[in-house]
């Protein structure tokens, strides 16, 4: 599915073809990134019979805490954040806990680097080394200059990737880069549904002229976690990964429980001190 609606939406065929299309009662609503099998009408329009299968989903959550999908069938997720709006604390945290809660590759992308002090000062600027320490890829990039875009360009090759981000880090400037035919394409799409498209409301998929795929996602201005146990939190600080074990106790918290192998590593200086405390941040709103 390129784009989807509440009933109805442009799915993608297997010669790229986009094809309005409707669904079937039974099958529900499909995600932007969704396989689905069509049923093609007489009126030249289609009839979306089947979801297939996901790989994964990417979603947010909504004001309760509920799993919100927005997108499906993705190899990686951009983290786009920049100095203005600057970042809210444990907003990376976030991100990369859900990344790595459904199962899709997070890389972060600092946006409007040209407005980036040297040396930064304050988080998560001030931690990029740290991030990279950890094994997370870190991209810097600008639509206004130097360090242009060429370090995402080199990561969208043959893949899906999709932008997630704040509202206001540039999301849309980098689409406009990204994609060079933007404005075909989302004339495209506006002429087959009817209904004008506006990629600050909707997911939509574009192609890339090296055959990846791009998703834009909604900005949003606070990115919330869904309800999730201590087990799956603690696994997305994946330097905890290794310590899980060694803990006294099998449902350890990590949370000032005797005998905590996370607490003593933070204590010997083996795990950072701030992305801990990001994470018992995390832990008690997650309660």
């Amino acid at each position: 599915m390129r784009v989807s609606y509440g009933n109805s939406g442009v799915a993608e065929l297997a010669d790229g073809t986009p094809v309005a299309c409707k669904y079937r009662r039974s099958v529900g609503r499909p995600y932007c990134g969704d396989r689905v099998l069509i049923e093609q009408l007489a009126d030249g329009s289609a009839l979306v019979t089947q979801v297939l299968p996901r790989r994964n989903v990417f979603a947010r959550a909504d004001a309760r805490q509920r799993k919100q999908v927005i997108a499906a069938n993705l190899d990686q997720v951009f983290i786009v954040i920049a100095p203005a709006p600057e970042p809210s604390r444990d907003l990376v945290e976030r991100y990369l806990v859900a990344a790595h809660d459904l199962g899709i590759t997070p890389l972060l992308v600092i946006n409007k680097a040209e407005l980036l002090a040297a040396p930064p000062v304050h988080p998560p600027f001030s931690r990029i080394d740290d991030y990279r320490a950890l094994g997370y890829r870190v991209l810097a990039a600008s639509t206004k200059g130097p360090p242009g875009i060429d370090a995402l360009l080199s990561h969208l090759d043959a893949r899906v990737s999709i932008l997630a981000g704040q509202s206001g880090v540039g999301k849309s400037s980098l689409v406009n880069a990204l994609v060079p035919d933007l404005d075909l394409q989302t004339g495209e799409l506006s002429r087959i549904t009817g209904k004008g498209t506006h990629t600050t409301t909707t997911t939509i998929m574009y192609r890339l002229p090296a055959g990846g795929r791009l998703l834009d996602s909604p900005g949003v201005w606070e990115f919330g976690l869904w309800q999730m146990s201590a087990a799956d939190l603690a696994d997305g600080f994946i330097e905890f990964r290794d310590l899980d074990a060694a803990c006294r106790f099998r449902d350890c918290r990590h949370a000032g429980e005797p005998g905590c192998a996370v607490r003593a590593a933070v204590e010997a200086g083996t795990i950072r001190r701030w992305r801990y405390q990001s994470y018992l941040r995390l832990l008690s709103q997650s309660r």
